[in-house]
């Protein structure tokens, strides 16, 4: 078998740790059945990002973007999700929406009895990162930045290593949730998959009512298609709210793109969006000191057992 992940030219450790967490959850795997493509980690479970013609085992993946894939077919094996929304997406029973498969990281022995080093930590959306001026933000704001577009098992560290984390990237919450690290959500734009979110909370006992953060930039709000300053970039010219709520949670088509990264600034430039980043840097701020939570510790455990238990299952039937 081979792992498939979306990859991207930018990276996104929530979709690079397939590199390697299959080699510990399933040793081996890679040696058996090379007609099998492993689709695990990630909001990929759509025709158009696994086309016909090979067979897919699923382990935890997420439905959130394009059409639904018609599982009926032989070539589907699909064991379980990453949680019940995307369980009733596919027409499968409720159940096999067990969990994110990340939620078994901190069960690998490099990841155990880190220190702790950072008292607050904001893991942004790789959107945001890419065209956001976020690392200056959370310096006035008081946290650490997390750039999630770095090498995913430090990326997971800092997580564990965090005393809380504020979360805009979903596995930015799915990794403070695994490791008993409290987390708040934060949101942007219409950009963030609430259906995603939802799905995994849902999945632990949680609950996804992230608070909104204005973009930081210009250029994020061109991405993201929103305002910025009372200015309107959404495309189509017409007037928009001043500040977009996060989209429905049944908002769950979705596109994927990807964009060179902004350029740095600096002097009186530079200067002058540190003040015009002023919005974000007090939300955050005022984000990061509302109450954060965590899935029920009893919850959390009974569903590793039983991803554990899926596990055990492929097992015996692939290897």
């Amino acid at each position: 078998m081979q792992p498939y992940y979306w990859a991207s030219h930018h990276g996104n450790f929530g979709d690079d740790l397939n590199l390697w967490l299959w080699d510990y959850l399933l040793p081996g795997f890679r040696d058996v059945h090379a007609d099998t493509m492993l689709v695990g980690v990630g909001t990929v479970l759509n025709p158009v990002l696994l086309p016909p013609g090979q067979k897919k085992l699923v382990i935890g993946s997420g439905y959130g973007y394009g059409e639904a894939p018609d599982i009926n077919d032989p070539e589907w094996d699909v064991r379980c999700v990453r949680g019940p929304l995307t369980a009733a997406k596919l027409g499968l029973p409720l159940d096999r929406g067990i969990t994110d498969p990340a939620a078994l990281i901190p069960d690998m022995p490099e990841f155990q009895n880190l220190p702790k080093i950072h008292k607050k930590t904001f893991v942004p959306h790789w959107e945001s990162a890419e065209f956001g001026m976020w690392q200056s933000v959370c310096e006035p704001a008081g946290l650490t930045w997390l750039d999630p577009r770095g090498e995913a098992k430090s990326v997971i560290r800092a997580i564990a290593q965090s005393e809380m984390i504020v979360a805009e990237s979903m596995h930015g919450a799915i990794l403070a949730d695994a490791f008993r690290v409290p987390w708040i959500a934060v949101s942007t734009s219409r950009s963030i998959n609430n259906f995603k979110w939802n799905d995994w909370a849902q999945s632990v006992g949680a609950t996804y009512n992230p608070h909104f953060v204005p973009v930081s930039t210009r250029a994020e709000a061109v991405a993201k298609k929103t305002k910025f300053w009372g200015m309107s970039f959404d495309g189509g010219g017409g007037q928009q709210p001043a500040h977009h709520e996060p989209a429905s949670a049944d908002a769950s088509v979705m596109t994927r793109t990807s964009a060179p990264t902004a350029p740095a600034q600096s002097g009186l430039r530079g200067m002058a969006k540190q003040v015009l980043a002023a919005p974000s840097i007090l939300a955050l701020w005022q984000a990061s000191r509302t109450e954060p939570q965590l899935s029920p510790d009893a919850m959390l455990q009974d569903k590793k057992q039983r991803f554990r238990a899926v596990l055990d299952e492929i097992r015996r039937d692939y290897f």
